[in-house]
């Protein structure tokens, strides 16, 4: 068991970082409705990057610990001579949630607008109560939100896109569930019972097989079927089949038993 924290700028604490039982949990932490300032997606996009190539996590679990999940950046981050070194900031989390290589599971239990609903959309899986709302809202201060633009499209469908960004109209969690967007909505009493579920399940795999299966997903989204295939492939013979991990499957099979994962 491993445990690791990130100080926070100043001296606030505006996220909570810890890494238990193969499972990197990562709580925004920012009173009282987790606003997108430049010191939390610092820490944000530290604690991300730094788990890349950690054997000991097989999950990240993202939440909150306020009643939203969060209301997005700052308006103060968002004016003319700041917007600049927002965007930067706000790039470095989203390259790094692109990028990790870890099953990214996110859970909103409370309002994600602007930036802050963004940020779900990275998520590998979703879980939402009834709490959530999703939204857009950026043309009612006359700008646009320039991720959500790019991503929706792709996980919503254009039609609701146009729909959601033009104006700026938020979905409920089961909204955002019959999109897709969400993978499950449960009720608040039962939000810590759903999660455990899914985190137990990740648990029994292998952690570099899980890796180069999320690879192959999240790298064939938008490429020709012929292309995808061809990649799928190559990591399946080249990354996959040099796992020790593959080898003690296959015998743990035969064998008639559960498999004792390397994580190699």
């Amino acid at each position: 068991m491993a445990t690791t924290s990130i100080s926070a700028v100043g001296e606030r604490k505006l996220i909570q970082f810890n890494i238990t039982n193969d499972v990197a949990r990562i709580t925004l932490n920012h009173a009282d409705k987790n606003v997108l300032t430049w010191g939390l997606m610092a820490e944000l996009a530290e604690a991300i990057e730094s788990l890349n190539g950690r054997g000991d996590v097989k999950a990240i679990l993202l939440d909150s610990s306020q009643k939203a999940f969060s209301y997005g950046i700052s308006l103060e981050d968002s004016r003319p001579d700041r917007v600049f070194q927002t965007l930067e900031a706000f790039n470095r989390v989203f390259l790094a949630l692109g990028e990790v290589s870890k099953p990214l599971i996110i859970v909103v239990n409370g309002p994600a607008i602007g930036a802050g609903s963004e940020l779900v959309a990275f998520g590998d899986m979703v879980i939402a109560t009834p709490n959530a709302k999703f939204a857009q809202p950026e043309v009612t201060l006359g700008v646009f939100p320039p991720f959500a633009a790019v991503m929706l499209p792709q996980l919503i469908g254009p039609k609701k896109t146009y729909e959601l960004i033009l104006t700026g109209r938020a979905l409920s969690a089961e909204e955002a569930y019959q999109l897709g967007f969400v993978n499950r909505v449960v009720p608040e009493a039962d939000l810590q019972k759903a999660v455990d579920e899914i985190l137990a399940r990740i648990a029994q795999f292998s952690g570099p097989v899980l890796e180069v299966t999320k690879m192959v997903i999240s790298g064939s989204m938008g490429l020709p079927l012929a292309e995808a295939m061809k990649r799928s492939h190559d990591i399946y013979l080249n990354q996959l089949m040099a796992l020790e991990d593959v080898q003690e499957g296959l015998r743990a099979v035969l064998e008639r038993r559960k498999p004792v994962w390397k994580n190699k």
